[in-house]
């Protein structure tokens, strides 16, 4: 897969903070409850608090490129390089922004 992390508000970064860091306090501002920030991401125990859902997902490069690299010869099994010539894969960047908002409906439907 393309994807190879994922996170919501704070996410990884959440594990090098405090709970006093982490936590988003709450607060009325003209009447209504929000909270002066938004580590959580939207979303508390499962359940989207009003505030933007935010969500990151970082994706790899397309691995076929035109620079020489290590591989091995499973036929000899010696250690050999290998020259990509042309593109073989399909790159996922371009696209991400609508996969990502298509499975982020899902989820919430």
């Amino acid at each position: 897969p393309a994807v190879k992390g994922f996170e919501i508000g704070a996410g990884f970064e959440a594990a090098r903070l405090r709970g006093s860091e982490m936590n988003d306090p709450f607060r009325i501002e003209g009447g209504k409850i929000t909270t002066l920030s938004n580590n959580a991401g939207g979303i508390l125990g499962g359940i989207s608090t009003g505030l933007d859902i935010v969500c990151r997902a970082a994706v790899k490069p397309t691995p076929s490129i035109g620079k020489v690299q290590q591989t091995v010869n499973l036929k000899t099994l010696e250690n050999t390089e290998i020259a990509i010539k042309g593109r073989h894969d399909p790159t996922i960047p371009p696209r991400m922004v609508p996969v990502a908002e298509a499975m982020v409906a899902l989820v919430l439907a």
